[in-house]
């Protein structure tokens, strides 16, 4: 049958690896030729512009990845839905398979295209491959989603995860390929600006790097539950970036810290614990996507929270200039990286929510422009967590005071030296990459005197008290 000899479409989006793709394995079981394709469409096109230029690197890896295989990366640009109906007709190709999305943008845009190929006579298929369960497949015993995150840790951790599928060796090309866009021509890195070349020092894409990343990370897992929250510890796994992108699976990840489990290394139910807590903000943003926009606890709507982005004080924290050292290392770091250590994220996005009143959309939409390890679920909770309109089982308003803080998971100040170079008499190269890699606008110089505290803490933190007790009397 003519169907059995042609090509299939793998639609590539956030899963730029060969390793553990269901999608592709079945692809490549079927004895077909395969060709691999991104579309840079809507959603892809208003990525912030960290995220956008490090997809242009995954990308480039995936390129070279698939080169080793006998294949190749077809670039189109476009709306997605009609991209697809081009290619179809040029390649003759009768199916079109993928990896599953999970944010409700994705999960319309791709139930359309699945109906609309259908309707043609071309099989659209979508594949697991960004989750280690299925939202759907995790439940209370009542049946409703899980609203907590512990409950859902106890009924998942002893829970079998399907093994990583092979990798491929060879891919078998089409008889002829489409063409192709040069992904220089995208210029998905320009709203990085001079940024790019400071950040790009600290960035190793592809899958590769991911799974030496992952090597790396399993040599020093005994110690992460005590490392991980130490800012001046190169304690956490360094993974989430990768994850992001689809460069590595976490069922590659949670397989391969279960063998060092098994070799008798302690400790790694610490780090499962948080891959898994990952997991939770998918089931979440699944199930209840409003946690993308909204208060996914909406009491919290009559919470009076600023949203002027133009405020000084907003500006200071945007521009890493609180007076607060350990706030303003975090924020400096990940201009410099495209990273900041999620110990750091919670006390900078506590300190904008709490102590300045800042809605907590104004710190999600600036790391979104950010973050080279961007994540639309990860970024939505880990914000609404720490704001407290998240889901939380906490029974206490959560104010981090960044000066305890400080004290006790950067004691020695090596991680504010690291970042923040006023004050120094010979700051490291890493305190002056900040200034080589903001705005020129901004005007600031490594000269430039330290600043005093934009707000005072005691009075930023009874203030967030007041209006937390306030809106519960409404």
């Amino acid at each position: 049958m003519e169907n059995e000899q042609s090509p299939i479409i793998i639609w590539y989006r956030r899963d730029l690896r060969l390793s553990d793709h269901p999608a592709l394995n079945a692809a490549v079981q079927s004895g077909r030729s395969v060709i691999p394709v991104y579309i840079l469409d809507n959603l892809a096109q208003t990525l912030g512009a960290a995220p956008k230029w490090r997809l242009s690197l995954g990308l480039e890896a995936l390129q070279q990845r698939l080169t080793q295989v006998g294949s190749r990366l077809i670039l189109r640009q476009g709306n997605a839905i009609e991209v697809l109906q081009q290619l179809v007709r040029e390649t003759g190709a009768s199916a079109v398979y993928w990896t599953r999305a999970y944010d409700p943008d994705s999960i319309e845009r791709d139930s359309s295209i699945k109906t609309t190929l259908k309707d043609q006579g071309v099989e659209a298929k979508s594949f697991s491959g960004h989750l280690l369960f299925e939202p759907w497949t995790v439940a209370t015993k009542s049946g409703q989603p899980f609203r907590v995150f512990t409950p859902m840790w106890r009924a998942v951790q002893h829970r079998d995860v399907d093994p990583p599928v092979p990798t491929p060796n060879r891919l078998i090309a089409p008889p002829a390929w489409p063409k192709s866009d040069d992904i220089g021509s995208w210029a998905m890195g320009a709203a990085m600006n001079r940024g790019a070349g400071v950040v790009a020092q600290h960035v190793r894409a592809g899958e590769e790097a991911a799974f030496d990343v992952l090597e790396a990370f399993v040599g020093r897992v005994s110690d992460y539950s005590n490392d991980r929250d130490r800012l001046d510890y190169n304690g956490t796994s360094a993974l989430a970036e990768y994850l992001s992108l689809g460069e590595i699976s976490p069922r590659s990840i949670w397989h391969r810290v279960r063998i060092s489990e098994m070799n008798g290394v302690s400790g790694t139910g610490a780090y499962l614990r948080q891959l898994v807590w990952r997991e939770f903000a998918y089931h979440l943003m699944f199930h209840t996507p409003h946690l993308l926009g909204d208060n996914w606890k909406p009491e919290w709507d009559a919470f009076p929270w600023r949203f002027d982005e133009d405020n000084p004080k907003v500006i200071a924290w945007k521009t890493a200039r609180t007076g607060i050292p350990v706030v303003d290392a975090g924020l400096r770091e990940m201009y410099v990286t495209g990273r900041m250590h999620n110990r750091a994220r919670m006390i900078v996005a506590s300190y904008l929510t709490k102590h300045l009143m800042t809605h907590w959309k104004v710190g999600l939409r600036w790391f979104e422009d950010c973050l080279v390890d961007w994540d639309p679920a990860s970024n939505a909770m880990g914000w609404q967590w720490v704001a407290g309109s998240g889901p939380d089982a906490s029974l206490f308003f959560r104010i981090f005071n960044p000066v305890t803080q400080q004290e006790k998971f950067d004691p020695s100040s090596a991680y504010v030296r690291k970042w923040v170079a006023e004050g120094q008499t010979a700051p490291p190269d890493t305190a002056l990459a900040y200034f080589e890699a903001i705005p020129r606008a901004w005007g600031l110089e490594p000269t430039d005197n330290y600043p005093a505290p934009i707000v005072s803490l005691s009075e930023g933190r009874a203030q967030a008290l007041a209006a937390y007790e306030h809106r519960k009397t409404q």
